[in-house]
């Protein structure tokens, strides 16, 4: 008998379903889970069917896949300008049966849209006939972005290349060779389609081959080095163009290495210099014209100062004679001693304006030290009464309680400008009028110095233009002299002695200017007024008691005639004179004087020669020789002193200085 069995047909039955709903249901949370949309169309019906957590990410719930059930509603969804393509890219997977991958925009329940990228296949039933298409869809928006962003910077770093205009080069070890860009190659001239490019030959061969040849080896000495590491590849080069046109290029790049330090590849790019150069070639060559200009106006320079001195020589020498005489009266001697204080400063102005270092640097020194205000009044008046007088001009000076006020100037600077300052105020003025200076104390101890007419005044839309260079005011229209660059000049010297120069103007009725300048309060008054004394004209003595023989080398009558009578003036020298270099030299061998003046300019040879030959001779080379020259530029002096002179003078000659000098030569 057999038992019956505990099987049972309806429980099995019951355990598959629920097997199956537990299948179903962790496929469905994985399907979820994973983020990918699941989707089957039943090419039949079409009839779609979706689900997963990337429709839930767009929005979408159970509901709406219910709802949006067919093929048509899901197309809707699609971007428009993505339809068209997706629709192709699905009857290319029905003709060649290849598995379904595209990219397109999908609408969310929101409204906007994301990128998504769907792959499918397809089931083919009876008759071979497609029967149900299966797919996944997933999110790639990121990528997307990211996609575009990539374009956007390789678009823009193309913009800054095209705009740039340079060339751009690569090489790699793996591929062999470089690639040029277009823009390389029409650096020289070439189209990138060129036979010559496409014949298959490396494309670096053909651009050594332009490269100019001397330059050739300072371009491969660069390139080693940075591929050896040890420097940055950025060098200037020439190019031979296709049409022999030479071109200056700028190539700069960078190698990657390796673990080992070998190098994989290298960027670069050519940057056309050529206008670079030449206008580096022209600013070279302007250098060296203005250098060859600089050099003829020293020489020019040189050559005025040698022949305004040269008659200053005599008037100031002249007039320092007057000093020996005693049969003067005492207002000949006034006189005198205003001709050569007028000369002293027209030879201190030369000094100035002639010293080419001054000129060049863009600047003139000054000296500054306490200046009595009321003393430079003084002798500016003497300067200007003349032309004052000739206009019936009343001049006067308003000085209150400051005629012994000190302020911290450059006395001639500061003579200089109110010189300037006072002839403006003269020439400008009305015939019959009045020029006044006076002196008022300013705050933080400024002593304020005005000039004031009473001229035509300045329109008020002109006063701007006052310190403008070259700018008269509509004067040149007139027959007032004058260049326009004094005002410009004044205030230059008067900021430079830290001060102040300004103005006020009315028309018809006149102009003030003023210059304000620091007061000399921190001073000893002492030591101001020993600075500020009287120029001490009183003839040097002559320290020596013996007979003392000197020979002048000298040229010029005039002044050979003013030593003559300077010597005159010491019986114990005996002066001799060479008017010449060869009858000096062979006159200081024979007479072997205990001094010798030397002038510098000498026909046929000139005062360095003749120093050098009196050195070099056994009879002549301890002779102290003293040069005097009218040649008294600051370079001219400085070589003076180093070839060998014991002193070297300049003319117009100070009768005090060389007496001076002599008694350091002659004194035993």
């Amino acid at each position: 008998m057999i038992e019956h069995s505990s099987f049972n047909p309806l429980l099995t039955e019951s355990n598959d379903i629920e097997l199956l709903k537990l299948t179903l249901g962790r496929f469905k949370r994985i399907f979820n889970g994973s983020g990918y949309g699941f989707w089957e169309w039943d090419l039949t019906t079409q009839r779609m069917d979706w689900s997963g957590g990337f429709w839930e990410r767009l929005g979408y719930s159970d509901e709406d896949t219910k709802q949006i059930n067919s093929a048509q509603a899901v197309m809707e969804r699609i971007h428009p300008e993505d339809q068209d393509s997706i629709m192709d890219s699905i009857r290319n997977h029905l003709r060649t049966r290849q598995p379904l991958d595209a990219c397109y925009r999908i609408q969310t329940k929101a409204g906007d849209y994301v990128w998504t990228q769907i792959r499918a296949d397809t089931l083919y039933g009876e008759n071979n006939q497609p029967a149900v298409m299966s797919g996944v869809n997933f999110d790639i928006t990121e990528l997307k972005r990211v996609e575009a962003a990539l374009r956007e910077s390789e678009a823009r770093q193309v913009r800054i290349i095209q705009a740039s205009s340079d060339g751009i080069w690569e090489w790699y070890s793996d591929r062999g060779g470089f690639h040029f860009s277009h823009r390389c190659w029409e650096l020289l001239g070439y189209d990138d389609l060129d036979d010559v490019l496409t014949e298959g030959e490396d494309r670096l061969k053909i651009w050594r081959r332009h490269i100019f040849p001397q330059d050739l080896v300072k371009f491969d000495d660069a390139l080693a080095q940075h591929l050896a590491g040890r420097d940055f590849f950025d060098v200037e080069y020439r190019v031979v163009c296709r049409s022999g046109e030479i071109r200056w290029v700028r190539g700069r790049g960078k190698a990657v290495f390796n673990e080992s330090g070998k190098p994989v590849m290298m960027s670069g790019s050519n940057m056309d210099i050529t206008e670079v150069k030449r206008a580096e070639e022209r600013v070279l060559l302007a250098k060296e014209q203005a250098e060859k200009a600089n050099q003829a106006k020293s020489a020019f320079l040189s050559s005025m100062s040698h022949e305004l001195r040269t008659p200053l020589n005599a008037i100031l020498g002249y007039t320092q004679l007057f000093e020996y005489d005693g049969n003067l009266s005492r207002e000949q001697v006034t006189n005198i001693r205003e001709i050569r204080k007028a000369g002293e400063h027209l030879l201190q102005l030369i000094n100035d304006v002639l010293d080419l270092a001054k000129i060049e640097s863009g600047k003139m020194m000054v000296s500054l030290e306490p200046v009595l205000v009321s003393r430079v009044i003084k002798e500016c008046f003497t300067f200007v009464q003349p032309q004052a007088d000739a206009l019936g001009i009343r001049l006067y000076a308003t000085l209150a309680d400051q005629e012994k006020t000190y302020v911290v100037a450059d006395l001639v600077r500061f003579k200089q400008a109110l010189l300037n300052l006072l002839s403006n105020a003269i020439k400008y003025n009305i015939v019959g009028g009045e020029v006044e200076v006076r002196l008022d104390v300013q705050p933080m101890d400024q002593l304020r110095i005005t000039v004031r007419d009473t001229g035509r005044g300045i329109p008020a839309d002109r006063q701007h233009e006052v310190f403008q260079p070259f700018n008269r005011l509509s004067a040149e229209n007139s027959n007032i002299e004058g260049s326009g660059v004094g005002l410009v000049i004044t205030k230059q010297l008067v900021e430079m002695m830290h001060g102040n120069l300004d103005f006020s103007s009315a028309e018809a009725i006149g102009t003030s200017f003023w210059i304000d300048l620091p007061t000399a309060g921190e001073w000893n008054l002492a030591n101001t007024e020993n600075v500020q004394s009287h120029m001490d004209y009183t003839p040097a003595a002559l320290q020596i008691n013996r007979q003392c023989k000197i020979l002048y080398v000298e040229d010029n009558p005039t002044n050979i005639r003013l030593l003559q009578q300077i010597f005159a003036r010491y019986p114990q020298l005996s002066l001799d004179i060479a008017e010449e270099a060869f009858l000096g030299i062979y006159k200081a061998r024979s007479l072997l004087p205990d001094a010798i003046i030397l002038d510098i300019n000498l026909p046929g040879m000139d005062g360095y020669e003749v120093l050098n030959v009196l050195r070099r001779d056994d009879l002549t080379k301890e002779i102290p020789i003293i040069g005097l020259s009218a040649n008294a530029m600051p370079y001219d002096i400085e070589r003076g002193k180093s070839a060998g002179f014991f002193d070297y003078l300049t003319k117009p000659v100070q009768i005090n200085q060389l007496i001076g000098v002599l008694n350091q030569v002659l004194v035993e």
